[in-house]
């Protein structure tokens, strides 16, 4: 499973808000919420996080192997 709890961290260090993605990246809402809830998001929003953030992609989201 992958999760997104390493991207609040990054962005709480580089002081970008999640107003912020909305107002000056426009990131939609939609996105937002896909990432709170750990849903899949495209590899090109990936790249936008990690140019935005100036950040790795270990910097955004962690693997967590599922339970079996």
């Amino acid at each position: 499973m992958i999760v997104y709890d390493p991207l609040w961290e990054t962005m709480r260090r580089r002081g970008i808000t999640t107003y912020a993605l909305i107002k000056h990246y426009s990131f939609s809402r939609g996105t937002l919420d896909s990432l709170k809830q750990n849903r899949n998001i495209s590899t090109a929003t990936l790249n936008d996080l990690c140019r935005i953030l100036s950040c790795n992609v270990e910097d955004v989201l962690r693997y967590l192997p599922d339970e079996t």
